[in-house]
């Protein structure tokens, strides 16, 4: 779906909204994505050490993965797939070179498994449908698009493939960064507590227990904690894209068909658009700025701050799960910080090789604690 142009890139979008629309997050997504964080958090340890990276990759693969074809966390199947998709990712970003025991042959074999296997997927899940036999637990996207478009099956194998990448790794990644930034502004992690403290207490009182799209909206700060993950942790670092005619930019003459890298970094690291860039300062985006000092004042660099916020991208090519991947975020925050304290067990920090990531995968330890 990178790659592609025209009525296919745009009918393969509709397809992504359509699922990740406003109403599904709210109605299934938002469910979904509290168990799921439940699901690896309450399997964590006192004072163990274990990969934040890691577990953030958990959560994000089983959610996706239930999400698009309703595997279910901790199946024989699940954990096979989840498997080939770390040998699938090591190739992504490796020398292309297709020599026995490189990374990028061991990377062509898993996609070849990975796609038997959805495709495996969507024979069964085929045959139920015309037998009757569907399962009412099976609302994901493979079912919608086997019922609601007319794409092949080499199309639909794509989707699936590309949405699971797409879907899980950069999310994990952006979890990981926030675990790392906030413990180095205990401000930030005071406000935080204060923030989902009130509605711990709120719901308590309400007698409620799963969130709800309201207690979501009332996650202001925490919004502002995602926005600035996002901003100085630059999951994704640059864009691909091609010139489709030849063009003048600012002097520049750029030949029909050369590829161009918007370099997403370079805005949001910029100091004439972001007050002190390599800060990690969650204030700025207070009172919808984006660029000023602590305490949400506002800046004369707001209206440009928010124009230069390109963590999803833009324009038709913008993020199709950006919705969803701040959700997840949110949640897992509020999950994250009424029940634990966590310190950094090692010194790792991330670098782009070219995708993000954490040469020790992160290593924190946690305690337990409440704020009910």
């Amino acid at each position: 779906m990178l790659v592609l142009v025209g009525d296919m890139h745009r009918d393969m979008r509709v397809i992504s909204l359509n699922f990740l629309s406003h109403a599904r997050l709210r109605t299934h997504l938002l469910k979904e994505v509290e168990k799921h964080t439940l699901l690896v958090l309450n399997s964590w340890n006192q004072n163990c050490t274990f990969s934040a990276q890691d577990e953030a990759k958990k959560f994000t693969f089983n959610l996706m993965a239930k999400h698009i074809m309703s595997m279910d966390p901790g199946e024989i199947e699940t954990e096979q797939l989840k498997k080939e998709y770390v040998t699938f990712m090591k190739g992504v970003v490796s020398a292309p070179l297709n020599l026995p025991g490189t990374a990028y042959r061991k990377a062509l074999k898993s996609r070849s498994t990975i796609l038997k296997f959805i495709e495996g997927k969507m024979e069964e899940r085929v045959k139920r449908i015309q037998e009757g036999n569907e399962s009412l637990e099976e609302d994901d996207l493979l079912n919608w698009v086997l019922k609601h478009s007319n794409l092949s099956t080499e199309q639909i194998l794509d989707l699936i493939l590309s949405l699971l990448f797409a879907g899980h790794e950069t999310s994990s990644v952006a979890i990981a960064l926030a675990i790392y930034f906030l413990p180095g502004c205990p401000q930030a992690m005071q406000q935080l507590r204060e923030e989902h403290g009130e509605i711990v207490r709120a719901k308590k009182q309400a007698g409620e227990v799963e969130l709800t799209w309201d207690d979501y909206k009332r996650m202001e700060f925490t919004h502002c904690v995602v926005n600035e993950t996002l901003r100085l942790g630059n999951v994704v670092r640059f864009l691909h894209r091609k010139a489709l005619k030849d063009v003048n930019y600012k002097g520049y003459d750029i030949p029909c068909g050369w590829k161009v890298l918007p370099v997403i970094a370079a805005v949001h690291l910029d100091p004439s658009l972001f007050d002190q860039p390599q800060h990690f300062n969650p204030w700025r985006w207070q009172n919808h700025g984006g660029s000023g000092g602590g305490g949400g004042c506002p800046s004369n660099k707001s209206t440009a701050a928010n124009n230069n916020f390109l963590a999803f991208g833009g324009g038709s090519r913008l993020c199709a799960g950006s919705e969803l991947a701040k959700l997840e975020m949110a949640v897992f925050i509020h999950h994250l910080i009424i029940n634990y304290h966590w310190e950094l067990a090692e010194t790792d920090e991330a670098f782009a090789y070219p995708f993000v990531d954490f040469p020790k995968g992160l290593p924190i330890r946690v305690q337990a604690q409440s704020l009910i």
